[in-house]
């Protein structure tokens, strides 16, 4: 026998019993989106590696080790590692951005080479929303109340916190990291390798490192807020005023900066414990340099990320309540001469009719127990059944696989109005 072949460790299948789950968490956004005008963008799984070393930034943990880089034709592309340095590209070549405001959402797989582990892979996916040409803090406002929103629908806002945080410009976060620096300097002790490393090149992001001994010397480092200037500070007032004012719960965390180069000011996530270690659900902020540094017009921005596997185990994990549609409602079984004609046009012409049903045909042969038994594990509600003498009086079997009706035979004519009052 040849060798088997396996999938690329930190690359997962989703099975047929797991799609359902996250069809229903997918169409929970996109629905929640549609709601709130944004219009959807799709752009290429592959870009050029500059894109992500001049947008993510060079010294982030996502560029330095992360990317999937290869060379083609001498030319560096990398599969994307995230979604917004895309968008932003596609919005500066197509002109969707030149003098106008635009809301964009995407959805699709990303890919980073990092340890996998439970809810987090090497190819995973993310919903992401980008909010282009509106600097006001109603925009950044706007992004938390739509995710409010979705983890309710989702039935998961019991379970998740929103963390808060302005990081001012690029001036105010090159003064902060000199006095963090600065400070950290004496403290090399206590630093492990990882934080000496980001010393140099981007020390900001030491602020969330998972070591406790460091985060009890951080809570003496200098406050990022001592060096807002004023533009940031009342940009940020004006975002809580508003989510006080529509009773969404947050914490101001200091030592929020999030792991890409291009933000600025506000930035936030939002973040569970009920998968164990607190992961975070949903992260972004704001980026208004981001557009101009890959090119384009100077045009603010704002926008999010969220895990769909992380999401999908919350959803998982807290909401038992989940309504998922059947993988099929009606099931045709069909045994003798002249029956499998009939099959097909009976299975088609309720398709026609029905097109919210999901209807599957018998199509392996066998005696009606086998067909049966099929029938059953297809999770069919109904089961449609032919045979020689309905072919011949144009009636068919309806029979309830669930036991809660009993069977009738009808006319093929009425078929489609039993149907209708048994799925309404």
């Amino acid at each position: 026998m040849a060798k088997t072949i396996q999938a690329i460790r930190g690359m997962n299948d989703c099975s047929p019993t797991e799609t359902p789950l996250w069809q229903w968490v997918e169409e929970q956004i996109k629905d929640t989106l549609a709601s709130y005008g944004y219009s959807e963008m799709r752009s290429p799984i592959i870009e050029s590696t500059a894109l992500f070393e001049r947008g993510v930034g060079e010294a982030t943990d996502i560029v330095e080790k992360e990317m999937f880089t290869f060379v083609r034709d001498e030319e560096s592309l990398t599969l994307r590692p995230e979604g917004t340095a895309g968008c932003v590209r596609a919005a500066i070549e197509h002109g969707w951005i030149y003098n106008q405001e635009q809301r964009l959402w995407y959805i699709g797989p990303m890919f980073r080479y990092e340890r996998p582990q439970k809810g987090r892979y090497r190819q995973f996916h993310q919903a992401g929303v980008e909010i282009f040409g509106i600097p006001n803090a109603e925009a950044d406002a706007e992004l938390i109340l739509l995710t409010a929103r979705l983890w309710k629908k989702l039935g998961i806002d019991q379970h998740v916190s929103l963390q808060l945080n302005s990081i001012g410009g690029l001036e105010v976060r090159t003064k902060y990291r000199e006095a963090l620096v600065a400070f950290l300097q004496n403290h090399l002790d206590i630093l492990d390798e990882d934080c000496k490393r980001r010393l140099h090149t981007n020390p900001m992001r030491i602020l969330d490192t998972k070591n406790q001994a460091i985060q009890e010397v951080l809570n003496n480092a200098p406050k990022l807020h001592d060096f807002l200037d004023e533009e940031s500070k009342n940009h940020f007032e004006t975002l809580c005023s508003i989510l006080d004012a529509m009773g969404i719960r947050y914490e101001v965390n200091q030592k929020l900066v999030r792991g890409l180069d291009y933000y600025n000011k506000t930035v936030f996530e939002w973040v569970t414990t009920a998968l164990g270690a607190q992961g975070t659900v949903c992260g972004g902020g704001r980026y208004d340099g981001l557009v101009a540094q890959l090119g384009g017009h100077s045009t603010e921005g704002v926008g999010f990320a969220m895990g769909l596997e992380r999401l999908v185990l919350l959803v998982q994990e807290v909401n038992p309540n989940v309504q998922l549609a059947r993988p099929v409602d009606v099931y045709v079984v069909y045994q003798g001469t002249g029956t499998t004609a009939a099959a097909f046009n009976l299975a088609e012409t309720l398709r026609s009719a029905l097109p919210q049903l999901r209807i599957m045909q018998h199509a392996s042969g066998g005696n009606f127990k086998k067909q049966f038994k099929r029938a059953d594990k297809s999770g069919a509600k109904i089961a449609l059944v032919l045979g020689e003498s309905e072919v011949e009086n144009n009636s068919v079997v309806v029979k309830d696989l669930f036991g809660e009706t009993e069977q009738i035979t009808i006319s093929q004519t009425d078929v489609i109005a039993e149907l209708t009052k048994r799925f309404a």
